[in-house]
């Protein structure tokens, strides 16, 4: 059993619980998942199953969409509405359509976050959420990231009231964390604030559409029919160039050997793909001009 299967993550779960269901579901070992999404967030959270764990980086690096909603006028120590209130301040402003568009597009572009202490960043080989719930907070590395897409998903012409919500869509690269953009929001906006909800709608290639629910899994396992719920490894790294091989460099490739580079090779990872399957991934090889070497070879039978 090999490939992706797009799982609907439900609330309460975190991510390794979902790994370990699935293991039991599917009685394979080799599951693995593609970035974590924390207990209260739902969505879509491809897991990678026999070989197509060899591909979770790519799907990793895919990109994410979320749903999201911010609330002013309340910070939290996990800055979402699950931790201990930290700041409170009355909203007092009311706020117009185009002041909160233009606050949310304000942040479209590279941006620079800090991971909150709530977060499984390691620091000195130790998670922050660790030293979190040991009541320490330490100076943590600032990272950036990309903003594609910021858009506000309500359609009031006027903010106002003694806490004000409202919600978002975001798509981003790997390694935002929105609960760090809403408390962002609230800041230019001049108050505290907090992720009040959130819901991934998109990880790399796959989409709400794509995914089961694991009732929808058990009951497939049930029925001996779990394979159709399965996406081909192809899907997870169809972002990538692709390059057609002929039958006698489908069998180096396999091999995993050096190749001579092509003339018009993309300057990128590529998967290398006969008869409709992908192989393995190659690169420019970082020490021989004009040399091509496998990143990982997917299939050598």
């Amino acid at each position: 059993m090999n490939g992706i299967l797009p799982l609907w993550k439900p609330r309460g779960m975190t991510s390794h619980d979902c790994v370990f269901k699935v293991r039991k579901i599917l009685k394979t070992k080799k599951v693995g998942h593609t970035g974590t999404l924390d207990p209260e967030v739902t969505g879509v959270l491809p897991l990678c199953i026999g070989r197509g764990t060899k591909i979770a980086e790519y799907i990793m690096n895919g990109g994410k969409s979320y749903e999201g909603e911010v609330t002013i006028g309340r910070a939290t120590t996990t800055e979402d509405a699950w931790g201990e209130t930290v700041s409170e301040k009355k909203v007092i402003d009311s706020f117009s359509r185009d002041q909160i568009l233009n606050t949310l597009h304000s942040f479209q572009g590279e941006i620079t976050q800090t991971p909150p202490m709530f977060s499984a960043v390691k620091v000195n080989g130790k998670r922050l959420y660790e030293y979190a719930r040991e009541g320490k907070v330490i100076d943590r590395p600032s990272r950036k990231v990309i903003i594609h897409h910021i858009e506000l998903l309500d359609d009031r012409e006027v903010f106002e009231g003694e806490r004000i919500s409202f919600k978002f869509r975001v798509s981003c690269s790997k390694g935002t964390y929105i609960r760090t953009l809403a408390v962002e929001i609230g800041e230019k906006l001049g108050y505290p604030a907090h992720m009040s909800q959130l819901c991934r709608v998109r990880s790399a290639a796959f989409e709400e559409k794509d995914c089961v629910t694991f009732e929808e899994l058990e009951e497939l396992a049930g029925s001996g029919e779990v394979e159709k719920t399965l996406f081909p490894i192809e899907t997870g790294i169809s972002h990538l160039p692709k390059w057609n091989l002929s039958d006698t460099l489908a069998m180096k490739v396999k091999n995993g050997s050096v190749l001579e580079m092509p003339n018009d090779w993309p300057d990128d990872q590529v998967a290398m793909n006969h008869d409709g399957r992908t192989l393995a991934i190659y690169q420019a090889h970082p020490e021989k001009k004009g040399i091509i070497k496998p990143v990982k070879v997917l299939f050598n039978d």
